[in-house]
């Protein structure tokens, strides 16, 4: 083959850890791999179509100035299907960052939701792109899930945490998957046979039981469906909802995807 590969990448679910992309597409941009599309999976979609418009920088700021304040005034709690609404921060994203349709995007970009009907796998590759990513990022038990037609979508990570396949089927030649799942299992075992770890609270229990499903999924998703390079940034010790350590976030996706560049450049260069 000749000239260059079309390169898609393919963003994980991980909530807060979600932050980790910037600082993975941002690295692949300085070293000059710079995907043509992608797709994303919850946060991944979030992350995934600000960078499809070019406005990665903008929302580096915007995550980089949030304080646990700041994120708790985001957070319009319901008793309703879900603990979150989600409206006021959609609202805001959907005015500065989420406001076209995925058919004006400068990139293709296409997001994976859950049809909670009868759990399949639903791409979302047009349409109004903050409802795209809202239904994607609609977390079990914590957002309200999303209506659309007559479906109610929620999280994408039900049943493709990093959706190799869906970039695949976007047409790419090489595939880039970044990973969040890993080191999440084993955060509550007993530190010592006679000192268990400190109890979790509700939330705890409900966000890690969550963890241990998508990285189970996730595993096998990507064993059957493998990408051709594989980013995983290490941030087992960020909690789901602590979007308010951007700062770390982005820093460990940098360095995990400092590790895998030299990979991606042979890729590119045994495609060639």
């Amino acid at each position: 083959m000749t000239g260059q590969p079309r390169i898609g990448i393919a963003l994980g679910a991980g909530s807060a850890r979600g932050w980790a992309h910037i600082g993975v597409l941002q690295a692949l941009a300085e070293a000059g791999i710079v995907p043509e599309l992608v797709c994303g999976t919850s946060i991944g979609a979030l992350v995934g179509a600000v960078y499809a418009d070019d406005r990665l920088p903008e929302l580096e700021q915007w995550v980089r100035e949030l304080t646990w304040r700041r994120v708790m005034g985001y957070f319009d709690f319901s008793f309703g299907s879900g603990l979150l609404k989600g409206g006021k921060l959609f609202d805001h994203l959907r005015g500065e960052l989420l406001a076209k349709q995925i058919e004006q995007l400068q990139r293709p970009f296409a997001a994976v939701a859950t049809d909670l009907a009868n759990g399949r796998e639903v791409w979302l590759r047009e349409g109004p792109v903050a409802d795209a990513v809202r239904a994607s990022i609609a977390l079990s038990g914590l957002f309200t899930p999303w209506p659309r037609g007559d479906r109610l979508l929620v999280d994408g990570a039900l049943v493709n945490p990093v959706p190799v396949s869906l970039a695949r089927a976007m047409e790419a030649d090489l595939v880039i998957a970044v990973d969040l799942s890993s080191q999440q299992v084993g955060r509550y075992a007993r530190t010592s046979r006679d000192k268990p770890a400190k109890r979790p609270g509700m939330l705890e229990v409900v966000t890690t039981s969550l963890n241990i499903m998508s990285e189970r999924i996730t595993r096998s998703r990507l064993a059957g469906e493998p990408a051709d390079a594989i980013i995983q940034a290490r941030l087992g010790a960020m909690g789901l909802l602590e979007f308010h350590r951007g700062t770390e976030a982005i820093a460990e996706g940098r360095s995990a995807a400092a590790l895998a560049i030299p990979q991606i450049r042979q890729l590119i260069e045994d495609w060639n």
